[in-house]
């Protein structure tokens, strides 16, 4: 096996924040790497030098031997090495095919005219190719979903042929089908000698599909593990640095919760993803819910938030309070995180502090008057309570790890004081620590009698925090499970497929 990259103690500041500290690596040919480590441990930051997204600030990079510096990722790309990023890289208002051949428009183009025809049937080629054929090249990209823009990424990184591709947390973005997509090339890539560099927080896939695993913790290398080393326990161990003794979720098995009913959904119908779904989430309750991505568990967190209108049913407070608008629900206390947190939850451009203070406007104001020191002191309590790693409180959020960013938008729900929580793939692409940090923040406001529906695609995350769980398919519950320690993923599989 051949070495086809290679790091040099590689360093990179970003102003006074150090995100990787003098890093060696090798790269061998054929190789499925994986690149692991806690939120901020420097992962997307390393991939991101490897595909010119930016420079190093010490250190060199060789590739075949020779010294490579890509200029941008339009460099990396004619060097052979793609990425897709962790976030949104689709642009809006252009086409399928447009977004597929961004800065490649040459390739059809004669006398300063794109030959459309020409572009859509290559466009139809590249996704057919790895198994997309439900995509159409001719329609606007905003008629498509957030997981089927990041497979169109896919097939853009791809269209290049290259020998290194890097997968920067785009897992976390799809459902199974996606995920297969994406096995299926890297078994492909394998076979033909290739490299892939693999980034993703869920050890379970990473020991499945890498031959070899990098560790790093706080910008610095840790480890490298073979296959046979691959062992759960001591990789969480690298990562955190130190040892993680337990499950993280919760221990106990009582699964009891009040009488009194907080929120109720009844015979809810929203277009073909809710068909007369009814519930009720209780005082002090951890309700979860599962399912297959598109069985209606998503929409449906929406509908009981007010961001989505139901065609027919409604959704009530124990109080008998309607709630028809996300305004009314955060008036009565409903805190929502969404499944999409970069494009839904959180304003990147803004600060901690705007993003933390915005649905406690009216909590914060005297007088009808909101004051910067009002707003610091608000949001300096969010930022110690939840042990948000930053800067200073006007950082952007954009510039924050995941799992920061989940953070505050906990902080901003738990600032308010909700007394209502729900939470859509709450620990989506963040790493163990901070899951672990997430449960026992989940477990205490529940023992605080708080209420949380907890939509979730994980299923030892359901088994592990909930007190009830509800199993829906195809827009409709089809099951309940009361917490017990006998309760297993296979007996839920066999009522979500």
């Amino acid at each position: 096996m051949s070495v086809i990259l290679e790091a040099k103690h590689i360093s990179k500041n970003f102003g006074l924040t150090q995100a990787l500290k003098d890093v060696s690596v090798t790269i061998d040919e054929g190789e499925v790497i994986g690149l692991i480590g806690e939120n901020g441990s420097g992962k997307s930051t390393l991939s991101s030098i490897i595909s010119g997204v930016y420079p190093q600030s010490e250190g060199e990079l060789t590739l075949d031997g020779k010294p490579y510096k890509p200029a941008d990722t339009l460099d990396a790309q004619n060097h052979g090495i793609s990425m897709i990023a962790q976030e949104m890289g689709t642009l809006p208002g252009i086409k399928v095919a447009d977004n597929l051949f961004i800065g490649k428009e040459q390739l059809f183009t004669k006398h300063g005219v794109v030959d459309r025809k020409k572009m859509y049937q290559e466009a139809r080629k590249a996704l057919e190719k790895i198994g997309i054929d439900n995509i159409h090249p001719e329609d606007p990209i905003i008629k498509y979903s957030l997981e089927e823009r990041k497979l169109i990424e896919v097939v853009r990184a791809l269209y290049t042929n290259p020998r290194i591709f890097i997968v920067d947390e785009t897992t976390t973005a799809l459902s199974q089908r996606g995920r297969d997509i994406i096995y299926q090339v890297i078994k492909n890539m394998k076979k033909e000698n290739k490299t892939v560099l693999f980034i993703s927080h869920d050890l379970e896939e990473l020991m499945e599909v890498c031959s070899k695993l990098i560790v790093l913790r706080d910008g610095v290398f840790v480890a490298e593990l073979e296959k046979s080393e691959f062992e759960e326990e001591k990789i969480k161990e690298l990562m955190v640095g130190r040892k993680l003794t337990g499950d993280y979720y919760r221990s106990d098995y009582d699964g009891s919760y009040g009488k009194e009913v907080v929120l109720s959904a009844e015979k809810l119908y929203v277009g073909d993803s809710l068909k007369g779904v009814s519930l009720e989430l209780h005082k002090g309750e951890i309700l979860g819910i599962g399912g297959l991505t598109d069985c209606g568990m998503h929409e449906l967190g929406k509908a009981l938030f007010g961001n989505v209108k139901p065609l027919y049913g409604e959704v009530k407070l124990g109080n008998g309070k309607k709630i028809t608008s996300e305004k009314q629900a955060i008036k009565n206390k409903i805190g929502y995180v969404s499944k999409n947190r970069d494009q839904e939850a959180l304003i990147l451009s803004a600060s901690i502090m705007e993003n933390t203070v915005l649905p406690s406007l009216s909590m914060i104001a005297k007088g009808g008057v909101i004051t910067k020191g009002a707003e610091k002191k608000f949001t300096d309590k969010q930022v110690k309570d939840m042990s948000i790693k930053c800067r200073e409180i006007g950082q952007n959020v954009g510039d924050l790890s995941g799992g920061n960013k989940q953070k505050v938008v906990f902080g901003k729900w738990l600032g308010n004081e909700s007394e209502i929580y729900i939470l859509d793939c709450p620990t989506r692409g963040i790493d163990i620590g901070v899951k672990a940090f997430m449960y026992q923040l989940m477990y205490r406001l529940k023992k605080e009698g708080k209420s949380i529906l907890m939509i979730s695609e994980e299923l030892p995350e359901l088994i592990g925090m909930s007190d009830r769980i509800l199993i829906m398919k195809d827009g409709q519950i089809q099951d309940s499970f009361t917490r017990s320690e006998e309760l297993n993923e296979s007996v839920l599989i066999k009522k979500m497929v």
